[in-house]
């Protein structure tokens, strides 16, 4: 099929080359000059493990292509993917500004019979209001296709190619045989609703999961004050195949580009629609709090944290990415700036991107994770990158001016801690936690 992807972001890019390296003719847009020229010199405006290789690939054979022009691309295409940002308003609704524009652009490209299939995250009702917009501008015939993505940031291609589902929310045949068509090889799991339904999974699903985040969050918690092992809990729940283990690791709370806006939208649809989401609005307040867990425990065993030197480990929301957006490490560092702290932070991949976000002359940018240990009185590891996972922890100890380590991320086990003499705090694991409150207190005299 001849396909034009409009908007190069995480989700278009990714889709876009997953479609050419099935074998259909993709080309992608987007009216970001810099970012099109990028690609077209072969650099991507992303971080995503094997999406460079592909892109290279399929350039290569003609099947991949870039440009700024919508309505040449729209003129040639069969299928036209809306994949542009839906970011938040200050109320938490979803700004659609960009999908609007994006659909009156293609509404006076038409030629001839388009499938519009709308990949973007939309309030439920947008389609049609879409589809509307489109019937206003145009006399060609089209169908607007809702085809709702899920796939995760660090394993982008993966969720892209091997889907657990596909969506496919439209009321017409014609379009249905279209998407069905596009998506046939990728999974036998494909569903078809009314367009509403399929923009009402899209937002059911994210506030579900970040629903299992924070729950095992409070159940961490909890554990904390009864004296159980959260990760011992989490086990022991997700072998319960109605519970299942995914998105059960407690810590300091979930961020990106994905979760808080789509639970903040959905809150958002519920009161439009005169219903308050109680427990929504609770997921969002306990993920809110959890991140600053790392902060409380450092003024526990540090007291006062002005003029002290804290080593942050990640940036990034999640390992395998650089997207800092909603990241806890914005809130955490910029929190700690504001106590009068000395920042230093180290992450493998998202640091530019942070820097982007987060400027401030206490900061002071690393290069390694020994750069970020060095004189610290304290060192909190909010993502948990491989490359963390396999530091030796006796010399960051020896590197450190006080041996405080907060483990946001519950990367090391009970055996690893007891091999040093860190003053080490996880979530919800009190047997794992030590402190060795004696040679502390002395050290910090």
């Amino acid at each position: 099929m001849n396909i034009s992807v409009i908007g190069v972001g995480y989700v278009g890019l990714v889709s876009g080359v997953c479609f050419s390296e099935l074998g259909n003719k993709v080309i992608c847009v987007d009216k970001d000059i810099t970012k099109i020229e990028m690609l077209k010199r072969g650099e991507i405006p992303i971080y995503e493990p094997g999406l460079k290789e592909l892109i290279d690939k399929n350039v290569k054979a003609g099947r991949l292509s870039f440009t700024n022009e919508l309505s040449e691309s729209v003129q040639a295409s069969e299928i036209i993917i809306i994949a542009v940002g839906t970011p938040s308003l200050p109320n938490g609704e979803a700004n659609l500004q960009y999908i609007e524009q994006a659909a009156r652009e293609i509404a006076l490209a038409i030629n001839e019979y388009k499938v519009i299939m709308t990949k973007s995250t939309v309030p439920v009702g947008t389609n049609e209001k879409i589809a509307q917009m489109i019937y206003e501008l145009t006399e060609h015939p089209f169908d607007v296709v809702s085809v709702p993505e899920f796939l995760r940031e660090g394993s982008a291609i993966k969720d892209t190619l091997y889907p657990d589902r596909i969506i496919i929310g439209t009321d017409s045949k014609p379009a249905e045989q279209k998407a069905v068509e596009l998506h046939s090889t990728l999974t036998d799991q494909i569903i078809v609703t009314d367009i509403r339904s399929a923009e009402m999974i899209k937002y059911a699903s994210n506030a579900f999961l970040a629903t299992k985040i924070s729950f095992i969050n409070e159940i961490a918690n909890i554990c904390e004050k009864v004296n159980a092992d959260v990760t011992l809990v989490a086990k022991g729940m997700g072998l319960d195949k109605r519970i299942g283990p995914s998105f059960l690791n407690a810590g300091i709370g979930y961020g990106g580009s994905c979760f808080p806006k789509d639970t903040e939208a959905l809150i958002q649809i519920a009161g439009n629609a005169n219903y308050e989401f109680k427990l929504l609005k609770s997921v969002v307040e306990v993920n809110k709090h959890q991140r600053f867990n790392v902060i409380n425990k450092l003024e526990d065993l540090l007291g006062n944290l002005s003029s002290k030197t804290i080593g942050i480990w990640g940036l990034a929301f999640k390992p395998n990415t650089d997207d800092v957006r909603d990241a806890p490490s914005i809130e955490i560092v910029e929190t700690l700036i504001k106590k009068g702290c000395i920042i230093k932070v180290y992450d493998p991949i998202a640091m530019n991107n942070f820097r982007k976000v987060v400027n401030h002359e206490n900061i002071v940018w690393c290069d390694s994770i020994t750069d970020a240990a060095i004189d610290c009185h304290g060192v909190c590891l909010l993502t948990e990158w491989n490359e963390f996972k396999e530091v030796d922890l006796k010399n960051i100890e020896k590197l450190m001016k006080l041996p405080v380590f907060i483990d946001g991320r519950n990367v090391y086990a009970k055996e690893r801690i007891e091999e040093t003499g860190l003053n080490y705090y996880s979530i919800g694991r009190p047997d794992v936690n030590q402190s060795h409150i004696a040679d502390f207190i002395e050290k910090v005299k």
